[in-house]
C-alpha cells in the first residue's frame, strides 16, 4: 500500500448509548479514530424501496489495517456518514478495504 494514495482523510466512528439524568439511555457517534484513506470506487446504486426506487452512494475506502473496526462502526468522509457494510483484510493485516453506504 503506498502512502501517496492515501490522500484523503476519514473519520471512524462507534455509536456509544448513555444513561441520561431523567433516566433515558441516549446515543451518540464518538470518535475513535481519524486515518488517512484512498476511495477506490464510489458509486450510486439505485435499488427498490417500499415507496418505490431510490438512490444511495456506496464507497469503497482503502486504509492502513487497523484492528477492532466493525460492521457497527461507520465512517465519516466529507462531512456525510457512511454504514459500514463490509471489511476485507488486505495481505496479512497490510490494509483495509471497507465497503460503506452513505445515510440519507
Amino acid at each position: 500500500m503506498r502512502a501517496g494514495k492515501l490522500d484523503r482523510f476519514i473519520t471512524i466512528e462507534r455509536k456509544s448509548e448513555t444513561v441520561s439524568d431523567s433516566g433515558s439511555v441516549v446515543a451518540a457517534w464518538t470518535e475513535i479514530a481519524t486515518t488517512r484513506a484512498e476511495i477506490v470506487k464510489a458509486s450510486a446504486d439505485e435499488f427498490l424501496t417500499g415507496f418505490g426506487e431510490a438512490e444511495r452512494g456506496t464507497t469503497v475506502f482503502r486504509l492502513r489495517y487497523r484492528a477492532g473496526i466493525t460492521t457497527a462502526d461507520r465512517i465519516v468522509f466529507d462531512g456525510i456518514a457512511h454504514d459500514i457494510k463490509e471489511i476485507v483484510e488486505i495481505g496479512r493485516r497490510r490494509g483495509l478495504e471497507i465497503r460503506a453506504v452513505a445515510v440519507s
